[in-house]
Formats: structure tokens, sequence, C-alpha cells
């Protein structure tokens, strides 16, 4: 007797499409022309204006086993891949967005890493290619990694890179969700993964291989961050900090979450309003200061910041212990116009 299988597809990829008319044929060719072709890719138009739509039929129309087509009005990408993950039926989800393209070993290294190891989370390199040139700009999460399981070492989540397309989640832990009542427009990706982690305790495991080409546009999206954008992530943080508590997550899990925050509003997004010219940095950075004191206060004490850890795990730690060094000693507007030189003059990027 045949034992039916739990899932339609071993692997599915999660496309959202909007305003990528230019680039959505590359897109969708580098995911029919993959070396493992047990994947279904779920396309979701978000009422784009542009002939996105049209792209996708045609090719449904020549690929109906493998594209799925979802058009929806406008609502943003948040609940475009929310609609995708409710549609998905492969046994691991991974991501595209429509302007980059994936390498041809793209889902072979991320589902068969992932079902070799029953990882609840399976991440890869990628390259930063300048879109005007095709230069490529930087290759990133390919140092080798341990891999680790969450409910071990839950600190490590910290040093993930924010994005989604260089990983494939584990599907019932995607369906499992839950939602926010108001998604930001920035660092939603991150925000994503957040509430990925509380339905996993399994494996992370990781590729050096570089998988995903992640499209860089000519004038960055640095300055157009406003505090209004600061202001909706930080409510979501605060959000998904409640889904913890209410989940009645292990206090080194809440501990992982309060040093995320630090990272990713205290300096990440400090960094990015150093660039608008029209916010008083100071007064910003004293405002988080009093928000992450509020709402995350362990990341003043956060073993994950702690001399002992950061010397056993390295990498992005190092930084991040810095940076709360230069917190605490008032010296942060000091180090953000070193590193804006640094990267604007000298041409030196330090990934954190």
């Amino acid at each position: 007797m045949s034992v039916e299988r739990p899932y339609e597809k071993k692997f599915s990829v999660i496309v959202p499409c909007y305003k990528v008319e230019k680039f959505l044929s590359r897109c969708l060719d580098s995911l029919l022309n993959q070396t493992f072709q047990d994947i279904e890719i779920v396309c979701v138009n978000d009422g784009s204006p542009d002939r996105c739509i049209d792209i996708l039929n045609e090719y449904k129309e020549r690929f109906p086993d493998k594209i799925v087509v979802i058009d929806k009005e406008n609502e943003g990408v948040w609940r475009a891949r929310w609609d995708g993950v409710s549609f998905a039926r492969g046994e691991y989800i991974g991501f595209l967005d429509g302007d980059d393209y994936a390498e041809p070993n793209f889902a072979e290294v991320l589902y068969g890493n992932a079902k070799k190891h029953d990882a609840d989370l399976s991440v890869c390199g990628f390259k930063r290619v300048d879109l005007d040139s095709g230069k490529a700009l930087s290759r990133e999460m390919c140092a080798p990694r341990s891999s680790f399981k969450i409910s071990d070492d839950p600190g490590r989540l910290v040093e993930l890179n924010g994005a989604l397309w260089n990983k494939a989640f584990r599907a019932s832990a995607l369906k499992g969700m839950r939602d926010l009542d108001r998604p930001p427009l920035v660092l939603e990706d991150l925000l994503f993964h957040l509430l990925a982690y509380l339905q996993m305790t399994g494996k992370v495991v990781f590729s050096t291989e570089v998988c995903i080409n992640y499209m860089v546009r000519s004038g960055s999206a640095m300055n157009s961050i406003t505090q209004e954008h600061v202001d909706e992530a930080s409510d979501a943080f605060v959000e998904v900090k409640s889904y913890y508590v209410e989940a009645g997550a292990r206090p080194d899990m809440i501990e992982a979450i309060d040093t995320a925050a630090f990272l990713h509003l205290g300096v990440s997004m400090i960094f990015r309003l150093s660039y608008n010219k029209d916010i008083d940095l100071k007064t910003c950075i004293s405002r988080t200061t009093k928000f992450l004191d509020d709402h995350f206060p362990l990341w003043r004490t956060s073993k994950y910041l702690e001399k002992s850890y950061v010397v056993s795990h390295g990498g992005s730690f190092k930084k991040l212990r810095l940076a709360r060094k230069l917190y605490l000693a008032h010296l942060m507007p000091l180090f953000l116009g070193a590193y804006r030189f640094m990267i604007d003059t000298l041409k030196i990027d330090i990934k954190w």
C-alpha cells in the first residue's frame, strides 16, 4: 500500500511581484532552470501597475506544473508573502524577490541541506550585485559556520542576516506563525524571521555556497528612512516580543530578542537615519536608548554580548559588543560619522 506524502512538493519558492517587469523573466528563468526540480514557484502579483501579471500568466501557460500565480490588490510585500505562504504546498519554503535571481543550485543547496539535517532553517551565501554595471559588490554569509540547535543557543539567531531570500524555512513553522497588526515598511524581513523563530526549536544549518544574486539599485535607500519608519518598526518589534512573552518563551530566547532589538533598532536603523539631514542624531539616539530601556532592557546586560560569549562566537557579536560600549559611552554619533566616511569616501563597508 502506498504511503501518501504529507506535502505535494518538496520546495516552494514565493516570488512577490511589484513593478519588476524588467527583471521578472530573468528571475523566473533562474528558478525554472534549477538543478533540483521538485519545486513550485508561487508568484504573487501585488497589484503591480506594469506588465507583471501578463508575464506571470505567460509563464504559467508555458509551465503549468511549476508556476502558480496569485493575482491580488496591492497590499505590500508583507501581505504578498503571507498569501504565498498560505498557498505553498512544499515541505520547505523559500523566497526570491522579483528583481533578483538565483543560481542553478539554489533549491538543491537550501532544500538538500535542510532535508539532510532535518533542519528548521537552511541558510546559504549570497552576492550583492550592482544593477547597472553587473559588478559584484560583496559576498556575504559565505564564511564557514557551524550548525546549531535553536533551543540550545538562541543567541546565534542574532548573527543571521535579515533577508528572507537566502533561506529555506520548514513550512510548518511559517504556516503556524502569528501575524502583525501593522506590518512596518522597513525591517519587515527581520520581523518575519522573528515570528518564524517563535515556531522553531530545531537546527539551523549553513552552506558557504553563493546561491542568490541580490541586485543593488543605484541611489541607496539609506537617506529615505524617516523617524516615522523607525517608529513603525519599533512598534512591530514590541508586538513581536509580546507574542514571545504570551507563548512563555524561555528567558534566553527573550534575551536574544532584546539583543536583536539593539542591533536593528539601536544600530542599523540609527545608522540609516544618520543619512537624513533633517534629523537631530543625538536626539534620535537618546530617544532610541529610552525606548530600548523601556521595552528591551536586556540589551544592556545581554549575555550574548559579554566577553566569554563574544570570544567563543566572534563575527558579528564582536561588532555588536563594541556598539554597545559606544552607546553606553555616548560616542555613537562620532562613530557613525567615521563609519559613513569609511563607506562613502573610502568605499570600505564593514558588514554587521
